[in-house]
Formats: C-alpha cells, structure tokens, sequence
C-alpha cells in the first residue's frame, strides 16, 4: 500500500475498526430498512444433468428444436460478471410427451433421479421425485436486480444490474425482484461500498456479499425528500445506459469495472451518481470513506436504538415461571 500513514484520534475503536459505539452487526433475516428483499438465485442440485454448455445448446436446438423453448441462460457471478454462456433445462410446467420424444433429455433426468435417491440428504431423497425441476426454485417472475455473491476486491463498485425473468439465477447470484432505479443507485453508490468494505465476509481478498450481514443491515437513507430519490434514480439510469453502449460493443462487466481502465464516461456517471446518493444522507459532503462508515454506523444505531427498547420492554415483561 502506497502513502504515508496518517494519524487518527478516535474516541472508540469498534470491532470493525470504526470510529464509533461497540456493537456487533446480527444475521438479520428481514431488511432493517424499508427496502425489497434480496433472495438467493435458484439450486439446481443435479449433478450437472441440466446445464449446458453453448455447444450443447446447440446440440441439442438442432437436433430438436422444441428444446430452444426449454433451454435458458444460466448466470451466477461469473458468468454475470465476465460474461460467459452458460445455460439450462427450464422444464418448469413441461408436457410429459415432450420429454418423451427427446431420449437425451430422459437420459439426463434418470441420472438425476437416481443421484438423488442416492443421496444422505432427506430433503434431496424426496426431490428424486420431480427430476424435471431445480432442487430449489427461487427465480423471479418477473424482471430483477442481480448482484453477485463474489466480486474482485480491486473494483470500486461491484458490478450489479438488472435482468429479465428468462435468465435463470444460480446460488451464486443474489436477486431483488421488486427493486427500481432507485434501489440500484444506492446499492452500487459509494456509500453502500463503503458499508460493504467494512463489513462483508471475503473470500480470499475478494467481496463476498451476503443478506442477513450485509444487505439486511444496511441503513438505507432515512430523511431522503421526493426530489432527492428523483435525482438518484436519474443518475442510477444514466450509469445503466451509459453501460449498456459499452456492453453492446461487447465489453464485459469485469472490462467496464477494471480500475486500470474504466471507462471515463461511466466513471462520470458513477460519481454524479455518488453526489447524488450523499445527499440522500446529509447536506454536508463527506470527506473519505472513513467518514462516511462512521456516519452509517451511527446511522445505523439511530434506526436499532427503538429495536432494541423494545425487546427489552418485552424481556422484561416476562413473568418468571416455577419449575
């Protein structure tokens, strides 16, 4: 690391190396704000037999064309991220004739019965039943916000955005289906990397986002006025259009978001994008990333201070009981 050290006076030192209150961030299992839920993407848990590579896609199109309304993308992280083709069997409501006159997809569903049946687990046992479907079936009816579990440590912003009810999302994607411009913009901000940085799980030195640690805990803006969210929102589609040029010419995520050479039109929009998200939190600028965790740890107590009264008002509510 380059640069000479700086001294810094703080009054606490918290468990997360932040200026502020002990506390210790819990699994929350619902948002603590007032956003849409994030959901793991869809477990297909089927030794593989329903996911294809482009050259089995192809296959299996040409050789019966019925299956190009059965086959989907299939997108995790990296294929999110790098842009790699991945795909899958969506026989979600298939006809049972219509496997029946493909012999390679029947071959493929009696494997997966039998790995299931074979398997320690009760739960897969008795998927053994429907090889046809995913193990776990999450995926969004409708169009969502798809942020990666896994993401390179050297990228200011993880890469996020949105994708269509076709694309099937594995485990390895996270996917908010009621999320708007708005949400984006907040999510890929400066502010919530800095609150990411801080305190999300790695994987080796990589970002490794989570729900219950990271998105459910984090202090969405709270005072944020009609005309402020409008700004947000403006700047958030401005990022996604100013992307979408590059990604039609070709350019992957991983290429826009490469420090080394991101693009400076997009890395325009992202910092308009960032003034406009700061002022969603305060009127007055923040002057680094340590000055904007310790104002969303502060924040951050403000919203679980009432939380936390009020368990305490129920436990000690609690009659004690004789054994």
């Amino acid at each position: 690391i380059k640069g000479e050290p700086q001294q810094i006076i703080a009054s606490n030192i918290n468990p997360y190396l932040v200026d502020a209150n002990d506390l210790w961030l819990p699994k929350r299992t619902d948002p603590l704000c007032e956003s849409p839920p994030l959901s793991f993407g869809s477990m297909a848990n089927d030794g593989g037999h329903l996911i294809l590579d482009e050259k089995e896609k192809g296959l299996f199109i040409a050789r019966y064309p019925i299956t190009a309304n059965l086959i989907r993308k299939y997108v995790g992280a990296a294929e999110f991220i790098e842009g790699w083709h991945r795909y899958c069997f969506w026989l979600v409501n298939i006809e049972p004739r219509t496997i029946k006159d493909i012999p390679e997809l029947k071959d493929r569903l009696q494997k997966i019965k039998e790995i299931r049946e074979h398997s320690s687990r009760p739960q897969t046992i008795e998927l053994a039943s429907v090889p046809t479907l995913f193990g776990e079936i999450r995926q969004p009816e409708k169009a969502y916000l798809a942020i990666p579990k896994t993401s390179s440590e050297r990228r200011t912003y993880i890469p996020i955005g949105f994708l269509p009810e076709t694309v099937i999302a594995n485990t390895e994607l996270f996917t908010i289906p009621d999320a708007t411009p708005y949400h984006f913009g907040i999510l890929t901000s400066a502010m919530h990397m800095a609150w990411v940085r801080q305190v999300c799980g790695r994987l080796k030195s990589d970002y490794r986002y989570s729900a219950k640690l990271v998105y459910n805990n984090f202090p969405w803006p709270v005072d944020a006025t009609a005309e402020q969210k409008s700004k947000v929102e403006t700047c958030a589609q401005t990022v996604l259009d100013v992307r979408q040029g590059y990604l039609d010419d070709g350019s992957t995520l991983a290429d826009l978001y490469d420090p080394l050479y991101m693009p400076a039109p997009l890395l325009k929009a992202h910092q308009a994008l960032d003034k406009a998200v700061d002022r969603c939190y305060r009127k007055e600028k923040f002057a680094n990333e340590r000055d904007r965790v310790e104002y969303l740890f502060q924040l951050y107590e403000q919203l679980t201070a009432p939380l936390a009264a009020e368990t305490g008002k129920k436990k000690r509510g609690r009659k004690n009981k004789g054994i």
